[in-house]
């Protein structure tokens, strides 16, 4: 995606924040003005804080790391679900797990016995239990896909969490400053800024600016993906040429 201009922001409705009666004052730096009871977000420092963001990000990708995306209200679940999954990046949009990064061990058994499951139901042997039986091992499935499949094949902590609407999700947000793990975050006019280490300005509420930065967000990741992928080809290339170099002298001075 190209790089966002002040035009597609206001377009999407970036720039909508909650009604003054809402407000966090920490939020006062990034606010522009009020119009009929609502604040209006400056758009200028949602660009600034979106080009600092991707970079920041862009960097932890780079260096083959994984981004955790979290969202787990209705209207972003779908856009932050699609993006992750496009990326193949861990994501949580149904509930987060209390521990999910703090008790991450635990976590892990739970993943184990999701595709422990799924390897027995794809068994003959399944399909020779009780029919009450396989029901319940199916819907036990069917439970640890929704809340932990975004997750499946996460082996260790990630480097850094995405997080749209941090209030909403003030769990994760805990447990990432536990772990030092950096947050980036939408961040609306009713919610502290300071909560996490790269807030993004923004209307976190309706679907078409969570998706407008998301997809923009998506973009910069799989950039450094590109990246991240033409640099280790061109190592290879390197190390390949490298090795022939090695075999090939000897054979050259022999000749000699």
């Amino acid at each position: 995606m190209a790089k966002l201009e002040h035009k597609d922001l206001l377009d999407a409705g970036v720039h909508f924040g909650h009604m003054t009666r809402k407000w966090d004052p920490r939020m006062a730096p990034y606010i522009f003005m009020e119009k009929n009871g609502i604040h209006i977000i400056d758009l200028h420092k949602t660009l600034e804080c979106l080009e600092e963001a991707s970079n920041a990000l862009k960097q932890i990708v780079k260096s083959g790391r994984k981004v955790m995306f979290v969202a787990t209200k209705k209207q972003a679940r779908e856009i932050v679900s699609t993006e992750a999954q496009k990326l193949r990046m861990p994501y949580v949009t149904d509930r987060w797990l209390g521990g999910m990064l703090t008790n991450f061990a635990t976590i892990r058994k739970s993943l184990k016995k999701m595709s422990s499951i799924d390897k027995m139901m794809k068994e003959d042997s399944f399909k020779a239990l009780a029919k009450r039986e396989r029901l319940m091992i199916s819907r036990e499935k069917v439970k640890l896909e929704r809340v932990l499949g975004g997750i499946s094949e996460l082996t260790r902590l990630p480097a850094a969490l995405f997080v749209v609407d941090i209030k909403r999700e003030h769990i994760a947000i805990k447990e990432a400053q536990k772990l030092n793990i950096p947050v980036f975050a939408l961040v609306d006019t009713n919610s502290d800024p300071n909560q996490v280490d790269f807030p993004i300005p923004a209307n976190d509420d309706a679907y078409k600016s969570i998706e407008l930065l998301m997809k923009f967000i998506g973009s910069q990741v799989e950039e450094a993906l590109a990246e991240r992928k033409k640099d280790r080809d061109e190592q290879k290339e390197k190390e390949g040429a490298a090795e022939k170099a090695a075999v090939d002298t000897p054979a050259a001075e022999k000749a000699e």
